[in-house]
C-alpha cells in the first residue's frame, strides 16, 4: 500500500549524508576510524529507529491510521535502516573496490518481516543469501550487520546459505520451505534471489502441493490443540490461536504455494475465491493486525494474548462504547470473535476449492459399498462428503437447510465446504423456517439426538443457521462475558452444555458426576431438559436478569418448538431458577434444615429436583477447564440427596436429645480402646450442634488428636494442636485446629492459612465446654487443585500455628502478599457488596460478603467480625474467577441471632469497608477497618443500652 509522507519516518538520503560526515570527522589516516565509526553509525540509527517508530506510533494512536499502515510503515523503517546499515558497511568498514564472484551478497526478509506485517516489537528475520560457501568478507559484512542490529535493542533472526543450501533444506524441511516461500528481496545481487527463487519453484515446488497443503493443515490442527481448540477462549491468542493470523498466514502459504500468487485478490481470477470471500479475508486481516498494533504499544513488547486487562484499554482506543446491555469491551470482543469465525469460514471454502482444483482425494475414505446403501434423502455425495445436487437446491428447498445437517450427522459425513458457503449464502431463507412445524421437528431432532448433538450444533452455529433459525441464540452468539470464571462466549459455553448433557445421558462422566448420571434417566421429559440447556443463558447481555429474560423467552419459543404446554413450564422454570441449585449449595449450609426447606419449597417435586440437578452439573462444567472439582460436586450431592429426602418424606425430624445420644453411643464403641473415664469426660464437652455435624469417624479422630495434644505436656492455655487430613474423594484437605478459644481466634487461622498458600472453602467453628475451640477448615491449594504435597501441609501447619500463637504479623504479611495480584486481576474492579438474609435460618444471622479475590480477603472481614463481638459458627467461601463470595452464619456474643437494625445496618457498614479495602494494601488501610470496627461496637453498646432502658 502507498505509504503517505515517508520521510517523515525516515529520510534515508539525510540518514546517509549525516553519516557521510561522521565518516569525514572519524577518520584515521585515510580510512574510518573503527570504533568511533561504528559507535557514530549505531547512534544515528538509534536516533532514526525510535525516531521513526515514534512517528508511527503518533500516526495510528493520535492520527488513527489502521494497523496495515503500521505495517507498512514499520516494514519500511526497518528496510530503510538495513539498506543504510549494508550500505555504510561495504562502503565505508569494508570497501572493496572489485568483489568476486564469490563474495556476491544477496539480503532477504524473511517471516513476519518478509510479508510486510512489521510491528514495533517484530522480529527482524533476515537471510543472507550467497552464490557459494561464505568468504572471510561476506563474513565480516554479515557480522557487522547483525552485530549493529542487536547492538539497537532488535531481536534478529538469521541465516547465511547459498542457494545450493537453501534448495537442499527446502527439500527436506516443510518450515524452511514455507520461510524461503514468502522471502522478500531488500538490498544486493537481486540476480540471486532471481535464481533462489527459479529453483525453489522448479525443483522444490512443482508438484509437491498436495504434500504442502496436507503439512499445513496438520501444522494448523497441531497448533489448534495446544492452543485450546476453540476460537471462542476468552483471553485469546491473535497470532497462534484458532482464527487468529497464523491462519490466515496458513491460507496465504498455500495459495501462493500453488498459484504462484503474491496477494489473495489474485485467486478471484483464477476462480478460487470469490470476489465476497476476498474482501472478508482482506476485512479480517486488517481488523487482526490493527488488534495486535493496539496490543503491542500497550504491551511495550511482542505481546500477542489478548489478556483481560488490555482488552478495555483496546476497545476504548478502537471507539467501541457502551451501549446498554453490552460494554465496550464486550462488543469489541464479539466482533472479534465473529472475525475468528470468518476466518474458519474462509479456511473451508478455500481447501474445498483447491480439493476440487487440484484434484486431491479427500482425508476421509468411506468404501462405496457402505455408501450405496445410505439414505441420503435426495442429497448426493462428492469426494464422499454430502452436498446438494444443485447449486439452487436451498433456494426451492429451504428445509434442506435443515436436513442436510441431520442427514450428515446419522450417516457420520462430512459437509462439502461448497455446500456449506451456498447455506451461508442463502442464511435469509431461514427465518421462512421458523414458523414451520416440520422445521422445528427437524431442529429438536437434532439438539436431542443421541449421537453427539454438540458437534452438529457446532457446525450449524458457525454456519449461521442456529443464530438465524432462533434469533436469541444469534444475540449471544460471539458474546463475551466479561471476567476470569467463565472460559467461552456465551454461544460456545452452551454447546458444550448440551456436549456434557449427552455425556452424562451416556455414562461417560459417571465418576466427576454420579448423582447426574444416576437421575438422568429417571427424568420424565427429556426434550424439555435439552431444550432447557440450550435456553438457560439466551437472554444474557440484555441488560436485566437474565434468568427472569431467559424464561420469558422459553415461554415464547418452546411452542414454537413443538414443546406440549408442561414441557414449555418446566423449560422456563429451570431457565429462571438454573442458578439457584448452585448458588444454595455453595452458600448455605445443608446442616441447617431450614436451609433444606426453603429450597424443597422452591422445586416443590422431585422431578424438578431431577432436571434441575442436571442442568446444574452440566452449566458449572461447562464453564471452563478446572470449575469442576469433587468439593462442588459433594455440596451439590449433599443438597440433592437431602432434598429428595425431604420431598418424599424421609426427612423425619428425630427429637434432637435421641439422635444426639445414639452419636455418643456410636463414639463409644469407636473408642471402646480408650480408658472409660476420658471418653466420658470428652463426651461432656461436645454441645449437640458439634455431635450431629460430623460422622463417628471423624469424631473418633478428632479425640484421639486432642487426647495426644493434652498428653503433650502442655498447659491448655498454651496447646495448639494443627492437623490436617487429605480427602481425595472431594478434592480438598481437612485442616483441623484445636486451640483455647479467643475473639479473633478464626481470623487468624484464615491469615495462617492464606499466608501459606491455602484457599478456604468451607469452615465449621466449635467452641467445647472447656472453653477450647475446635475449628475444621476445609481448604484447596490456590489454584484449585489438593493440597496434598507434604512440604505444603507442613508449611500450612506451622504458618497456622504461629499465627494462632500471634508469631507473625499477618496484616504486614498479607498486605506484602497481595501487592502480587496479577494484572488480570485488577482489570476487573469488584466493588464490595454486603447482603444479610435474615430469614435464610431461624438461629443465625447468614451475611453474604462479595468483593474481589485477593489474598487475606477472608482475614479482612473475620478480623471485621471480631471487632463487632460476633461469633462465626460456620462460613463458606466460593471464588468465581476475580470475584469472591464469603456467606458467614453468625451470632452475637450472647449466642443469640442478630436481630436490631440498628446492629444489622452497622455489621453491613463494616463488612463493606472491611472488604473494600483492596488487599490491604496498607496498615493505614487495616487500621481504617479496625477503627470503624471499633466504632461500631461502641455504637452497638450504647442500642443496647438505650433498649435495656426502653424495657
Amino acid at each position: 500500500m502507498p505509504l503517505p509522507k515517508p520521510r517523515t519516518i525516515i529520510n534515508r538520503k539525510a540518514l546517509i549524508a549525516r553519516l557521510d560526515d561522521l565518516t569525514v570527522t572519524n577518520r584515521d589516516g585515510g580510512r574510518p576510524a573503527g570504533p568511533q565509526a561504528r559507535a557514530a553509525l549505531l547512534g544515528e540509527l538509534r536516533t532514526a529507529l525510535a525516531e521513526g517508530r515514534e512517528e508511527i506510533r503518533r500516526r495510528f494512536l493520535d492520527e488513527g491510521c489502521r494497523g496495515a499502515e503500521v505495517c507498512a510503515a514499520n516494514t519500511y523503517l526497518m528496510d530503510q535502516i538495513i539498506r543504510v546499515l549494508h550500505d555504510y558497511t561495504v562502503t565505508h568498514l569494508f570497501p572493496r573496490q572489485n568483489r568476486t564472484k564469490g563474495e556476491r551478497l544477496c539480503v532477504l526478509a524473511l517471516g513476519g518481516y518478509g510479508r510486510g506485517e512489521m510491528l514495533p516489537f517484530s522480529d527482524v528475520d533476515l537471510m543472507f543469501l550467497l552464490p557459494f560457501k561464505a568468504t572471510p568478507y561476506t563474513e565480516q559484512v554479515v557480522e557487522t550487520i547483525l552485530y549493529v542490529l542487536w547492538d539497537m535493542g532488535l531481536k534478529v533472526g538469521h541465516s547465511t546459505r547459498s542457494v545450493d543450501e537453501c534448495i537442499k533444506q527446502a527439500r527436506a524441511d516443510m518450515t524452511i520451505r514455507t520461510s524461503l516461500l514468502e522471502a522478500r528481496y531488500l538490498l544486493g545481487e537481486r540476480a540471486l534471489f532471481q535464481e533462489m527463487t527459479h529453483r525453489l519453484y522448479v525443483r522444490v515446488i512443482a508438484g509437491s502441493g498436495p504434500e504442502f497443503l496436507d503439512s499445513k493443515m496438520a501444522e494448523r490442527d497441531q497448533r489448534h490443540t495446544r492452543m485450546g481448540d476453540s476460537r471462542y477462549v476468552l483471553e485469546p491468542n491473535i497470532k497462534e490461536g484458532k482464527g487468529g493470523l497464523r491462519d490466515l498466514h496458513t491460507l496465504f502459504w498455500i495459495a501462493r504455494y500453488l498459484y504462484s500468487v503474491s496477494d489473495m485478490n489474485e485467486l478471484i481470477g483464477l476462480g478460487v475465491l470469490t470476489p465476497r470471500s476476498a474482501r472478508k479475508f482482506a476485512k479480517a486481516r486488517a481488523f487482526l493486525w490493527s488488534v495486535r498494533a493496539h496490543l503491542h504499544y500497550l504491551s511495550g513488547r511482542a505481546e500477542e494474548r489478548l489478556t483481560f486487562d488490555v482488552q478495555p484499554r483496546i476497545a476504548e482506543r478502537m471507539n467501541y462504547t457502551d451501549r446498554p446491555g453490552a460494554r465496550g469491551v464486550e462488543r469489541f470482543m464479539r466482533h472479534y470473535f465473529l472475525v475468528a469465525r470468518d476466518v474458519g469460514n474462509l479456511t473451508r471454502i478455500l481447501l474445498s476449492v483447491l480439493e476440487a482444483q487440484q484434484k486431491r482425494r479427500p482425508m476421509l475414505s468411506v468404501p462405496s459399498f457402505i455408501l450405496r446403501r445410505r439414505d441420503l434423502e435426495g442429497f448426493v455425495l462428492d469426494g464422499q462428503r454430502l452436498a446438494v445436487p444443485q447449486p439452487d437446491t436451498f433456494a426451492n428447498d429451504p428445509l434442506a437447510m435443515l436436513r442436510i445437517f441431520l442427514v450428515a450427522h446419522e450417516q457420520s459425513l462430512d459437509i462439502h465446504p461448497d455446500t456449506l458457503r451456498l447455506i451461508t449464502d442463502n442464511l435469509a431463507r431461514v427465518k421462512g423456517l421458523r414458523s414451520d412445524p416440520e422445521a422445528n421437528a427437524l431442529f429438536m431432532a437434532l439438539l436431542t439426538h443421541r449421537k453427539e448433538p454438540d458437534t452438529i450444533l457446532r457446525l450449524m452455529s458457525e454456519a449461521g443457521v442456529v443464530g438465524r433459525f432462533i434469533p436469541e441464540f444469534e444475540r449471544v452468539t460471539a458474546q463475551m462475558q466479561y471476567d476470569m470464571y467463565h472460559v467461552y462466549t456465551t454461544d460456545e459455553h452452551t454447546i458444550r452444555a448440551i456436549g456434557i448433557l449427552h455425556r452424562i445421558e451416556t455414562g461417560a462422566l459417571s465418576d466427576q458426576l454420579p448423582v447426574a448420571t444416576e437421575v438422568i434417566h429417571k427424568v420424565s421429559s427429556r426434550r424439555a431438559l435439552y431444550v432447557a440447556v440450550l435456553l438457560h443463558d439466551i437472554a444474557k447481555g440484555r441488560g436485566g436478569d437474565h434468568s427472569e429474560l431467559g424464561a420469558e423467552v422459553a415461554q415464547e419459543l418452546c411452542p414454537r418448538l413443538g414443546l406440549t404446554d408442561e414441557e414449555t413450564e418446566t423449560v422456563a422454570w429451570l431457565v429462571l431458577h438454573h442458578l439457584a441449585m448452585s448458588r444454595i449449595a455453595f452458600k448455605r449450609d445443608v446442616d441447617d434444615r431450614k436451609t433444606i426447606e426453603d429450597f424443597a419449597e422452591l422445586v416443590q417435586s422431585p422431578e424438578r429436583l431431577l432436571l434441575l440437578a442436571v442442568l446444574t452439573s452440566a452449566d458449572i462444567m461447562a464453564v471452563g477447564p478446572g470449575i469442576w472439582n469433587n468439593w462442588k460436586g459433594g455440596l451439590l450431592r449433599d443438597l440433592y440427596r437431602r432434598t429428595e429426602e425431604f420431598l418424599v418424606g424421609d426427612m423425619v425430624p428425630e427429637p434432637q436429645d435421641c439422635r444426639v445420644g445414639a452419636r455418643k453411643d456410636q463414639l463409644r464403641g469407636a473408642l471402646s480402646d480408650c480408658p472409660a473415664d476420658r471418653v466420658e469426660d470428652y463426651l461432656g464437652r461436645g454441645y449437640p450442634g458439634y455431635w450431629l455435624s460430623f460422622d463417628t469417624e471423624t469424631q473418633a479422630r478428632h479425640a484421639r488428636l486432642i487426647f495426644a495434644a493434652e498428653d503433650s505436656g502442655e498447659t491448655p492455655d498454651a496447646i495448639v494442636m494443627v492437623d490436617a487430613q487429605v480427602d481425595p474423594a472431594r478434592g480438598v484437605t481437612e485442616i483441623l485446629v484445636y486451640a483455647p478459644d479467643h475473639p479473633g481466634l478464626f481470623s487468624k487461622i484464615a491469615g495462617g492459612i492464606a499466608l501459606a498458600g491455602g484457599s478456604i472453602l468451607n469452615a465449621r467453628i466449635f467452641t467445647l465446654a472447656n472453653s477450647m475451640a475446635l475449628d475444621t477448615f476445609t481448604v484447596q491449594t490456590a489454584e484449585g487443585g489438593v493440597l496434598d504435597s507434604p512440604s505444603r501441609l507442613d508449611r500450612v501447619k506451622a504458618v497456622v500455628t504461629e499465627a494462632v500463637r500471634g508469631g507473625i504479623d499477618l496484616r504486614a504479611e498479607l498486605a506484602r502478599k497481595s501487592r502480587t495480584l496479577p494484572a488480570r486481576a485488577r482489570a476487573f474492579p469488584v466493588p464490595p457488596r454486603v447482603i444479610i438474609h435474615e430469614v435464610a435460618s431461624k438461629t443465625h444471622t447468614v451475611v453474604e460478603v462479595n468483593g474481589r479475590d485477593r489474598p487475606g480477603f477472608l482475614f479482612a472481614v473475620t478480623d471485621a467480625l471480631t471487632g463487632l463481638n460476633l461469633q462465626i459458627a460456620s462460613a463458606r467461601v466460593n471464588t468465581y474467577g476475580e470475584r469472591v463470595v464469603d456467606v458467614f452464619y453468625l451470632k452475637d456474643v450472647f449466642g443469640m441471632k442478630v436481630t436490631h437494625h440498628g446492629k444489622l445496618r452497622e455489621l453491613k457498614r463494616t463488612l463493606t469497608l472491611a472488604a473494600g479495602v483492596q488487599a490491604l494494601e496498607s496498615e493505614k488501610g487495616a487500621a481504617v477497618a479496625r477503627q470503624h470496627g471499633r466504632a461500631a461496637r461502641r455504637r452497638a453498646e450504647k442500642a443496647d443500652d438505650a433498649e435495656r432502658a426502653a424495657e
